[in-house]
């Protein structure tokens, strides 16, 4: 990874309008259309549509690109299965119908525990689970087609899994069980042949057609399926990336399993001689700075739209399995995070609207929010994980985790900015944000505003942020600003708002007695503080989800104001004290 702290270069002093993107957004018949085809799935004629002959062999072993997790492996090794910040006993486990959350679930239908029962290193330990683990999986699901083990991307991922991870599977001496995993195979791909173009855009879609891709390079006599599948990837790729590189979803952790599937790819072309498809080569080269450019200090990715604060060394092995190369994106315009990197600090800040409803299963209505690290610490973050974290959480605390709350922003009389509906998706909200940047000898500012708020409240919230050039200062300026022509209110009206500053993990504060400031301490003994005008401030309880899926107890700086109806405006500063 290239560190692009104090270079300003391509770096322009502009403003902007961004908006909602067009036509991405999910209309009934989308949604109608997308329950019917699942639903086809369990019928007779899919099944048969599924039927054919398998392979004998299969024309070349890739090597997994991606290293896996030994410890994880040696826990499967011990009967328990961790994924999603859940762990479940495998002789329990109901592989049919298993009550886990989605990220467990992904775990466990595309086969990635393969990888790390490979890390371990011990066939003679780790193939008679495989095979045992495999089978299980073949008698609940190899015959019968449904949601979610044979969604699009996890039958993809699942059937590279198991080309990849061969040697745990089909150097058994049952050869029974070597033809119902060779013919699950085959099926997987006849599956994708259907469906590759139903997946969600973005990294699901483009899953599903490397999938495809893969299937064709893999399986004998299927050389024909190869040109189908890279004619499907580019036009998931480029439906599913913006023109600087971000994916559609918003999710930096959506655009490194991107990047992860390219990997993939890649070790299959190698594997058969052949070059990644030009399509993929040329968004790789817009995806990778678009990637780096939501990493903080730490070398790990920051947390939006869903995801999690994925850890440096993952991130650097996808981007070694990808090829990819490149400095971080600074100041994209789609993709929406503004990244300002001065001295020994980095600040990531969602300067876009939220993702349109069919692209943003897990979206948070984050505008504005931001993400300040310095070195390698995270001072102030988002709780991240609602697109990821268990089953074990109730659905009001997944909702809460989308909030504008779980985010390090300004929130109106307890609302979002963007409405999180009962169905999941994203409602009315935020539809433009105008952004200007400037840099200059003092240190990188940001000024953005957004409308979230002016229907229902009659402000836009508009937040100023200065990063000092040596990194040790960040001044802001959080402001509710009246809309002219908003519905009337009465002139003695308030309107309550809350600034919210969620702390790092292991990042402890201690409020001063005046309730106008805070001191921080970090895990490592170093000190910020941090001081507000005007308003009361207050220390409450937070939480984090961290790179796996797990919730810890955090602390947040909490603001509380009122707002008349003219607006009003709350300074406020972090300074490093040593």
């Amino acid at each position: 990874m290239t560190d692009d702290r104090n270079d300003r270069g391509g770096i322009e002093n502009d403003t902007r309008i961004i908006t909602v993107g067009n036509g991405a957004g999910e209309s009934l018949s989308d949604r109608m259309g997308a329950w019917l085809e699942r639903l086809t799935w369990r019928t007779p004629i899919h099944d048969r549509r599924l039927d054919g002959q398998h392979p004998v062999k299969l024309v070349a072993v890739p090597a997994d690109p991606l290293p896996g997790e030994e410890d994880l492996g040696e826990a499967l090794l011990e009967g328990w299965m961790f994924a999603g910040g859940e762990h479940h006993a495998l002789e329990t486990l109901d592989l049919a119908a298993p009550a886990v959350g989605p990220a467990f679930a992904e775990y466990l239908h595309g086969f990635a525990w393969l990888r790390d029962l490979a890390a371990v290193g011990d066939r003679t330990r780790t193939q008679p689970l495989a095979e045992a683990l495999t089978a299980r999986w073949l008698a609940a699901h190899g015959e019968r087609v449904s949601d979610p083990a044979w969604r699009p991307a996890t039958v993809a991922r699942r059937l590279a899994m198991w080309a990849f991870h061969s040697p745990l599977l089909l150097s058994s001496t049952d050869l029974v069980f070597r033809s119902r995993v060779l013919n699950g195979i085959a099926r997987a791909a006849r599956h994708l042949d259907r469906t590759a173009d139903k997946a969600s855009p973005g990294a699901e879609r483009v899953a599903a057609w490397a999938g495809v891709t893969i299937a064709g390079l893999l399986i004998p006599g299927t050389d024909a399926r190869v040109a189908i599948g890279e004619a499907g990837l580019a036009r998931a790729l480029a439906s599913g990336l913006s023109a600087d590189g971000g994916v559609v979803s918003r999710s930096p952790a959506a655009l490194l399993d991107l990047l992860a599937t390219i990997g993939m790819l890649r070790a299959a072309c190698e594997a058969r001689g052949l070059p990644l498809p030009e399509a993929v080569t040329e968004a790789l080269s817009r995806a990778t700075p678009a990637l780096l450019g939501t990493t903080m200090g730490d070398g790990g990715l920051s947390s939006w739209q869903g995801g999690l604060p994925i850890d440096a060394q993952a991130v650097n092995d996808v981007l070694l399995a990808s090829g990819a190369h490149g400095r971080p994106l600074r100041q994209p315009r789609d993709w929406g995070y503004q990244r300002l990197a001065n001295g020994a600090a980095v600040l990531v800040v969602d300067a876009a609207p939220p993702p349109m409803a069919r692209v943003a299963e897990g979206g948070c209505a984050s505008t504005l929010a931001f993400e300040f690290s310095d070195g390698t610490e995270r001072l102030i973050v988002n709780c991240g994980g609602a697109g990821v974290t268990g089953a074990r959480l109730s659905p009001a605390m997944m909702t809460g985790l989308r909030s504008s709350a779980a985010h390090s922003t300004l929130v109106v009389a307890d609302t979002n900015s963007t409405a999180i509906l009962p169905d999941g998706t994203l409602g009315r909200g935020v539809r433009e944000v105008e952004l200007t940047r400037q840099e200059s000898e003092l240190g990188s500012r940001i000024e953005a505003r957004h409308d979230g708020y002016a229907r229902r409240h009659g402000y836009q919230h508009q937040r100023t942020l200065l990063l000092l050039s040596d990194g040790r200062e960040l001044r802001g300026e959080d402001a509710l600003l009246a809309v002219p022509g908003a519905r009337s209110r009465r002139p003695d009206a308030m309107t309550p708002f809350v600034l919210r500053f969620h702390l790092g993990a292991g990042v402890e504060a201690v409020a001063t007695a005046d309730n106008q400031a805070a001191m921080l301490r970090t895990a490592s003994g170093n000190f910020w503080h941090f001081r507000s005008r005007g308003e009361r401030l207050t220390i409450e309880e937070s939480v984090w989800v961290d790179g796996w899926g797990r919730m810890f107890p955090t602390q947040q700086i909490v603001i509380n104001g009122l707002a008349p109806p003219g607006g009003i405006n709350v300074n406020w500063v972090m300074k490093r004290a040593r």
